[in-house]
């Protein structure tokens, strides 16, 4: 797969072949985007692009309502290398990408700079700015393919179980502490990236060493405050180890703010300032408050006993 960020100033066209191409912000690359980019069925002299945007548009048109991303753009990258599109084509979504009418964006930026011939556009996928009083429908795009030489077609839409599979209905799932389902629309393990950092070092004490996370940095969305069975791996390894996170504010010791906690098995090495990956595989319970450190450590190995099975039956 060949990746370009596309820089609108230059009047280049990036692209010798034509280009059958689809176009969204493909967070998490979830079975519903894998479906659409399916079917990009290009002609023998022509090649599959998705194209996408560095940031979600609402970062810049509607902040306020601006979602935690299922994946950064590198996670992205990587999730859509593991599909058959040949090309992705990052744009760089600024104020002036934003002006752009739809028109003068199939013009400019598809024709031109990125030599589509043949758009296949998800179920619901909009694009170009909106003027007051008219929201561009399909039959639109259709008509200004027809003027500018670009076939345009409606791609089918992929369900599971008669659910719509999106990433506002993944980010749901997650905010409920569904994993399970959240997965399954995915098509993988739900996962995050973060920073080791300095923690409180109340599991040390009680027999259940913790890396605290930081997932700022990645704007990652985090499931539901719990405790759940993940897989964690390391920096510079391909090993996934197997451990239990918990996410919330520390009730039994009066924390207020939220923090991010894995208990790694079988592992007790300094890894302060390393990047981890998280795969979210279950959650065990609830995130609750205990009557004594001594109520939560029995607690504790009641969960970790629960995941070891996990392990086992794999």
């Amino acid at each position: 797969m060949k990746s370009v960020e596309v820089d609108l100033t230059s009047q280049e066209c990036l692209f010798e072949k034509k280009q059958v191409a689809t176009i969204g912000f493909f967070d998490g690359v979830h079975r519903g985007h894998r479906y659409l980019i399916d079917q990009l069925q290009p002609a023998d002299d022509e090649e599959t692009m998705v194209i996408t945007f560095d940031r979600h548009p609402l970062q810049l048109l509607h902040p306020e309502t601006y979602p935690k991303v299922l994946s950064s753009l590198d996670v992205k990258l990587l999730l859509l290398s593991y599909t058959k599109v040949e090309n992705v084509a990052v744009l760089q979504f600024d104020k002036d990408l934003a002006a752009l009418s739809a028109r003068d964006f199939m013009e400019h930026v598809l024709r031109d700079k990125l030599n589509v011939s043949k758009l296949v556009l998800g179920y619901d996928n909009r694009f170009g700015k909106r003027t007051e009083g008219h929201e561009e429908r399909f039959e639109d795009y259709v008509a200004y393919g027809r003027e500018l030489d670009i076939e345009v077609v409606r791609a089918q839409e992929w369900t599971n179980d008669g659910q719509k599979v999106s990433s506002s209905v993944i980010r749901r799932y997650l905010q409920r502490g569904d994993i399970e389902h959240a997965n399954e629309c995915l098509g993988y393990n739900y996962t995050i990236v973060g920073t080791v950092v300095e923690g409180y070092h109340e599991g040390r004490k009680m027999g259940f060493p913790t890396a605290n996370l930081d997932t700022t940095q990645w704007g990652q969305l985090l499931p539901a405050p719990g405790v759940y069975a993940v897989n964690v791996r390391l920096k510079n390894s391909m090993t996934w180890r197997w451990g239990m996170m918990n996410i919330g504010i520390r009730p039994t010791f009066g924390g207020h703010e939220q923090t991010q906690e894995i208990n790694i098995f079988d592992f007790d090495e300094n890894i302060y300032g390393d990047i981890l990956l998280v795969k979210f595989l279950k959650r065990i319970r609830e995130e609750q408050r205990f009557d004594s450190h001594e109520a939560l450590a029995a607690q504790l190995e009641t969960d970790r006993k629960e995941v070891e099975k996990m392990k086992n039956e794999k």
